[in-house]
């Protein structure tokens, strides 16, 4: 019964990272409507930094909330200058910018910092915690992560620019109908998809390690998270992160490690096959 318990629980702190991630695929996807794949890159390449200004000399807290507020204007600068230009061109224009995306921010990162894995350190104690069931820095990521969700929730639905931000993402015509500036708008949304991924960037990777592709399960779990909950919404695809995290651990006990990473394939599958919509997703009705 304990390793169970002990399952679930380190299952929602992975979850929780999962979550982060998952939440900043769906603010861009509203913008979008497409999945950003270079998420993952630019949250890994957001940690590197955060390490950067450790190494510095700077203290743990203060390299975190200056590694978030630089990543929150690279996403912005990201879509200013980079996906804005292709904002109206087709699909498959928008998906390769992603693709290059992902490809510069990897190889950009392994040329700067190589491919050594490099420990990056937690601000949070190692012994473990809730009578031995979690680990400090397993306890302390659930924390962050809940506080960060909490945040982007009251910012979403209780301050102007955060309703403006859901009206310009849910319907950019009448937004701009009344007034809103719909493409700052957007890349607002950018810029706060950017410092989430940081956040759950710094929290993974005393886990993980840090590397150029840690980053990589991480997406793949988040996007499996994201579908299960609704891609297009924020609330569900919180939940299916969580969900993931603990579902890829009970899997792991019951038929190995091996297998891990192929829960998230199995749900996106399942999902895509099942109900496209996810959970809580909207269903989209189109007479022809």
């Amino acid at each position: 019964m304990d390793l169970l318990l002990h399952q679930v629980l380190s299952g929602l702190a992975t979850g929780g990272i999962y979550a982060s991630v998952a939440l900043a695929l769906v603010m861009i996807y509203q913008a979008t409507h497409l999945v950003n794949f270079a998420q993952g890159e630019m949250a890994m390449f957001s940690t590197y930094l955060s390490w950067t200004l450790m190494q510095a000399g700077l203290p743990y807290w203060g390299a975190f909330f200056l590694t978030v507020a630089i990543a929150f204007v690279a996403g912005l600068v990201i879509e200013r200058v980079v996906v804005r230009p292709v904002e109206n061109g087709s699909v498959l224009s928008v998906v390769i910018v992603f693709i290059g995306l992902l490809v510069i921010l990897n190889s950009l990162a392994g040329w700067i910092y190589s491919y050594t894995i490099k420990p990056f350190p937690s601000p949070f104690p190692s012994d473990l915690v809730a009578g031995g069931l979690l680990s400090g820095h397993e306890l302390g990521s659930i924390c962050v992560t809940l506080l960060v969700l909490l945040l982007v929730f009251v910012f979403f639905r209780f301050t102007p620019l955060g309703l403006a931000m859901r009206a310009a993402a849910q319907n950019p015509a009448s937004s701009r109908l009344v007034g809103v500036r719909v493409g700052w708008m957007l890349a607002l949304g950018w810029g706060l998809a950017s410092a989430i991924g940081a956040v759950a960037g710094m929290m993974v990777a005393p886990i993980v390690f840090l590397e150029p592709n840690m980053m990589g399960g991480i997406l793949l779990y988040a996007f499996a998270g994201a579908l299960l909950g609704g891609i297009d919404s924020p609330g569900g695809a919180v939940l299916g992160g969580f969900l993931v995290g603990v579902l890829e651990n009970l899997v792991g006990m019951v038929l190995g490690t091996e297998l891990k990473l192929t829960v998230a394939l199995v749900i996106i599958v399942a999902v895509l096959v099942v109900r496209p919509s996810g959970l809580f997703g909207k269903v989209h009705v189109a007479r022809v």
